[in-house]
């Protein structure tokens, strides 16, 4: 499960370099006015901005999701393996073997 959630955070992180590398190239290729390519910078800005904060909120939620199913895990297993040592008789955990 880690190791898909690093995948994703670099496929996150590729997909905004890359969106930030070609939004720069095609602004600066437009053939506009300086006043024009500096509102349509900040506009691009403005929503590159939005899309990272989505993909970070769901990134985020991914990982508490998966956190809250891994502490389930491990207290179930806890549970089971302390209801394990409740049934063994009290001398098999000194050594001696169960009848």
């Amino acid at each position: 499960m880690a190791e898909h959630d690093s995948d994703l955070g670099a496929f996150l992180a590729g997909f905004m370099i890359g969106g930030l590398i070609g939004a720069g190239v095609a602004l600066l290729m437009a053939p506009q006015s300086g006043e024009e390519t500096r509102e349509l910078i900040r506009e691009r800005s403005i929503e590159l901005k939005g899309r990272a904060e989505e993909a970070a909120d769901d990134f985020r939620s991914r990982a508490d999701a998966a956190i809250s199913t891994g502490r389930d895990r491990v207290d179930e297993a806890v549970e089971s393996a302390k209801q394990r040592v409740s049934r063994r008789k009290p001398g098999a955990a000194e050594g001696e073997s169960p009848e």
